[in-house]
């Protein structure tokens, strides 16, 4: 080995002292001993103070611990926007585990695939979901600990576990220290996506980048101390965008919500003196369209920040004539949430109120923690022009990309062909240097924020004893951004009607996974008989 003569490395090493990796983790330790009666979590009739959510968060932690759950085991947690949720993204990696947040939207058999493929050792699930994860451990492969959580402001429901949540934090120990991890490169957690098939990919994420992406969301947002953070994004997505690591550092209060519902929203907003919340543009929408009683003029000055579906520029501008502050952000699952924004500047204030909002619609400029982002071609890696007509796939590289995908290496290493991580995204590049998506290279519909596999429902459509052939596209919609629109054609002597059809697919797949349109007749195709899906998006728009 070659010895190096560069004066700034030779006796000036790593120790103790001078590195420590980086976790959001330690926003926790940092805020419970300087404001530790600040409130931390509020939910219904509980309230939690730091020092409350911190002694709670180490009991996990030793809890599990104690049934053997360290390094390299997968915990599991199936529960809307409560506490609990937000105390497993600190509990479960203070014990080394890493956390998986199930979509609470998923049916049975995709909640047992992830439980199997990710070998979740253990399950903490809401008493409401009893019915769905009952039937999804009747073919999980290995035995769980199943936990109970018996949320007072939830509709209840049955026990499946050998304890609740309660019990089990009184098995742990409240001054256990927690265990940080010993490398920044350790998985903090796991987050499935369908990607383009219908089994989902889990996306790794490590210390380091929720670390990173945590501090990208305060610094992007320009957010305060002592943030007052309304939970109307699901904790599932991206682990909140990790925002459940932002609020922590700030010392924000986290107002917990089991629904996203307007009344629900704008009550909170004026009890609690809301002062951030995100979400997809479907809530907004729902914001903005809810009855004008509802509509209250404390969200004057409340900071919004959305993402998962280009939001039109009509309801940014709606949002903000109610006195919202709209930033948008872009990102994927794979990065960690939001990693780019549309970076605003102080001189499109004067604009017309159309003209800001279209500015505000593009996807924008990387995250300060994003280290590279450009729109190029996808095989060759040549940027485009910035002549804002010129398509090109999104590509990322930095910290805030995942590690990979678990147990998928061709899949990773085709995420990464190149050096940079392939969105699948097509956007221009305008010529200020912002990005804008425009279509995508790939088939999944995002219907309110949440993912749906083209051909995941397209195997449920072949499976009706009517469908000879089938196709699904994405159909404009004014509340979801897109729904689910079917092609369907029937076999010969076959009959079948829209709504057999759809209620067909209801019972198979979770309920926004399905059709919410059916249109019969031929599939346009190809001379090799490839089914020309550019033509079906195209009717689809047209269709009533």
């Amino acid at each position: 080995m070659t010895k190096t003569t560069d004066p700034f490395e030779v006796g000036l090493d790593k120790n103790p002292a001078n590195y420590v990796p980086l976790s959001p983790l330690s926003f926790l330790f940092r805020t419970a001993a300087v404001y530790p009666d600040r409130t931390a979590v509020v939910h219904g009739n509980r309230r939690y103070r730091w020092r409350q959510t911190f002694e709670r968060c180490r009991r996990l932690a030793s809890a599990l611990r104690s049934r053997g759950i360290g390094r390299g085991d997968t915990v599991a947690i199936m529960a809307p926007n409560i506490p609990e949720t937000f105390e497993a993204h600190f509990g479960v990696p203070l014990a080394g585990a890493v956390l998986c947040a199930l979509n609470i939207r998923l049916d049975a058999a995709t909640i047992a695939f992830i439980l199997n493929h990710s070998e979740a050792k253990v399950l903490f699930t809401d008493t409401e979901f009893a019915p769905v994860i009952e039937k999804a451990l009747q073919t999980v492969k290995e035995k769980l600990l199943v936990i109970d959580i018996d949320d007072p402001v939830g509709p209840g429901g049955a026990r499946l576990g050998e304890m609740d949540y309660e019990a089990f934090l009184e098995t742990g120990d409240p001054d256990a220290e927690g265990q940080l991890p010993d490398d920044e490169w350790r998985a903090i957690s796991l987050n499935y996506t369908s990607g383009t098939t219908g089994n989902p990919k889990g996306v790794v994420y490590h210390h380091r980048g929720a670390y990173l992406n945590a501090i990208g969301n305060i610094l992007v947002w320009g957010m305060r101390r002592h943030p007052v953070y309304l939970w109307t994004l699901p904790m599932f997505h991206c682990n909140g965008w990790c925002f459940p690591w932002s609020v922590t550092a700030l010392a924000g209060t986290n107002v917990c919500l089991r629904r996203v519902e307007p009344q629900a929203i704008y009550e909170a907003i004026e009890k609690e003196g809301v002062t951030n919340l995100c979400g997809a543009p479907v809530v907004m929408n729902t914001l903005l369209h809810a009855p004008p009683q509802m509509k209250r003029a404390a969200s004057r000055g409340v900071q919004m920040m959305t993402a998962g579906a280009a939001p039109p520029a009509a309801v940014i501008e709606g949002m903000e004539a109610l006195g919202f502050r709209i930033t948008h952000v872009y990102g994927l699952t794979e990065t960690y949430g939001p990693a780019t924004v549309c970076a605003w500047h102080p001189e499109w204030d004067a604009l017309p109120a159309p003209e800001r909002a279209r500015l505000k619609a593009r996807q924008g400029v990387p995250y300060p923690v994003l280290e590279g982002l450009m729109v190029a071609d996808p095989q060759t890696l040549n940027p485009v022009p910035a002549d804002a007509e010129t398509m090109g796939e999104v590509f990322f590289r930095g910290n805030i990309v995942m590690k990979g995908y678990l147990k998928n290496k061709g899949a990773s290493e085709e995420a990464f062909a190149g050096g940079w991580f392939h969105s699948g995204d097509l956007a221009v590049l305008h010529p200020d240097g912002y990005i804008e998506i425009r279509d995508r290279s790939k088939d999944i519909i995002i219907s309110g924020g949440e993912n749906i596999s083209t051909i995941e429902v397209e195997g449920v459509l072949y499976r009706h004893p009517a469908v000879l052939e089938a196709a699904v596209v994405a159909h404009p919609d004014p509340m979801w951004g897109e729904i689910p629109c079917a092609f369907v054609t029937l076999k010969d002597g076959a009959s079948a009607g829209e709504e057999e059809i759809i209620l067909f697919c209801r019972e198979r797949l979770a309920h926004f996974k399905a059709p919410k349109k059916v249109v019969f007749g031929p599939l346009p195709k190809t001379s090799t008989g490839k089914i020309q899906k550019f033509l079906l998006r195209e009717r689809a728009k047209a269709a009533d």
